[in-house]
């Protein structure tokens, strides 16, 4: 499944750039999504499945709060992308004649580094939260299911939810594999 989700957003990663045909704001957004998906799963699931291999739970107290940081990082910049995704459907949609005045290459930009920006301000008001919950509400077994659904299904599933079934992103694949489209 991690490298389902990896390759996967490469490609569409791999897609977006090298077809001009898809740099429009909606086709950055996906490629950031990609790119942050991509980081979401790296964070977790290499120590997860080293952890498997090795059946040890051992992680050094640096290595958590790394961890922890990382994860929540990408995690809120997942949700602040889709929002921004969410963003540039409704101009497209609401806005179709204004859409290229609107969603112009620099505000683009701005969009994407808001959204890092905000995170990085945001993560530590969040993790306040992970510390300050009480572990002996937690049911140890549904937690880790919803983890592995939270941290590997989710990111493995996006690239068949928002481009693969996209008849511009699979011509774009098969134009950089040399296809005929």
């Amino acid at each position: 499944m991690y490298l389902i989700t990896v390759f996967g957003n490469l490609l569409i990663i791999l897609a977006v750039s090298s077809d001009s045909h898809l740099h429009t704001p909606m086709y950055f957004f996906l490629s950031n999504l990609s790119f942050v998906d991509i980081c979401f799963t790296s964070t977790t699931v290499p120590k997860m499945l080293v952890n498997i291999q090795t059946q040890s739970k051992v992680i050094t107290y640096e290595g958590c709060i790394t961890q922890m940081y990382f994860f929540l990082l990408f995690g809120m910049l997942d949700v602040n992308l889709l929002t921004v995704m969410a963003y540039d459907r409704f101009v497209a949609i609401c806005h179709p004649l204004h859409y290229t005045v609107i969603m112009h290459p620099r505000l683009c930009g701005q969009l994407v580094l808001l959204c890092w920006i905000m995170i990085v301000s945001l993560f530590y008001v969040t993790s306040l939260g992970v510390y300050l919950s009480s572990p002996a509400t937690h049911n140890a077994r549904s937690s880790a299911t919803a983890s592995v659904l939270y941290t590997v299904v989710t990111p493995m599933l996006n690239p068949f939810i928002y481009s693969l079934r996209n008849k511009d992103i699979k011509g774009a694949l098969k134009r950089s594999f040399g296809m005929t489209a």
